[in-house]
């Protein structure tokens, strides 16, 4: 078994919580209010410019040239890609980048890139994998699973989400991440798997905690 499975294996009680969550789930079958996915993407959107800056990192503690390369590709897949999905919404709701960078990051947002980027900071370019990973793994996961659903993305709301997140584009960039997590813990020692899976079940349950508290609004 590769080191991603392992690491898929460990998170799966918590990912199937976030499937089986009300907030993803109003996603799928188009029930979430728009109040709730406004208050997510606004809060998402603050997310991933700190998810950027773990990536970033990769690029400062790389030697390879190659290494730095992807991580470099990779901010640009944030900054540049990923963020399409929210600036296509947030016009269609009338949200301002100004407006967005008045909203104050909720608590549990502020813990969670606290904590990847403090993991990333101490550690190296595997705590920096791992850490992004669970994030862009879920997503991949949550995507593909809510696709499949009937009508789902073909929802005149929601289904621009669905396919974003289900599309080619983004689940090769993860599959990138996925491949690179197993080159670089190839034959690592039980200590350090046991490490990573640590940061990588933890990065997890913060993500269950970001679909709860977009379900709450919570400040």
């Amino acid at each position: 078994m590769t080191i991603s499975e392992r690491l898929y294996q460990a998170a799966q009680p918590v990912w199937k919580e976030c499937l089986e969550h009300p907030f993803v789930k109003g996603i799928g079958d188009g029930s979430l209010t728009v109040e709730q996915f406004r208050y997510y993407l606004l809060q998402d959107y603050l997310y991933l410019f700190d998810y950027a800056r773990v990536f970033a990192l990769g690029i400062v503690k790389s030697h390879d040239p190659k290494l730095m390369q992807f991580f470099s590709e990779n901010v640009d897949n944030i900054l540049n890609g990923e963020m399409k999905i929210h600036r296509s919404y947030m016009e269609r709701l009338g949200i301002t980048e100004d407006h967005v960078f008045q909203v104050k990051p909720a608590l549990k947002n502020a813990a969670y890139t606290n904590y990847m980027l403090s993991v990333s900071h101490a550690g190296g370019i595997a705590e920096v994998l791992v850490s992004i990973l669970a994030c862009s793994w879920s997503y991949a996961e949550i995507g593909q699973v809510l696709a499949q659903k009937p009508g789902a993305a073909e929802h005149p709301f929601y289904g621009e989400w669905i396919t974003g997140y289900a599309s080619s584009e983004y689940n090769s960039n993860n599959q990138s991440l996925v491949t690179l997590t197993d080159k670089l813990l190839e034959g690592c020692s039980e200590g350090t798997y046991q490490r990573m899976e640590d940061i990588f079940v933890m990065c997890s349950r913060f993500e269950l905690d970001f679909w709860e508290m977009s379900w709450k609004l919570e400040p």
